[in-house]
């Protein structure tokens, strides 16, 4: 399911850290959240939809990687990216 384009730079906009940022763990993190829970959305009229599933798995330990990385280098920017998209970890 890809993002609206007005969606994804809307995202990019609230979550990069110069001008021409478009690929930091920030901005993946955020976009990867966002494909997330429009999956979820999908998984709620689409229960048996295994193959849809496999991807959201993927989708996730891949926000999983990021923000370990993220955890990592530079913890206050860990905790902020947490409470800014209302993630539990």
């Amino acid at each position: 399911m890809p993002l609206a384009k007005e969606k994804k730079k809307q995202l990019i906009e609230n979550f990069k850290l110069h001008a021409q940022d478009t690929g930091s763990a920030e901005v993946q993190i955020a976009l990867l959240s966002e494909r997330i829970n429009g999956l979820t959305e999908h998984f709620k009229l689409h229960r048996k939809d295994f193959s849809s599933r496999r991807g959201l798995l993927q989708l996730v330990g891949q926000r999983r990687r990021l923000l370990s990385y993220l955890k990592k280098t530079d913890s206050h920017k860990y905790e902020e990216i947490l409470n800014k998209l209302s993630l539990r970890k």
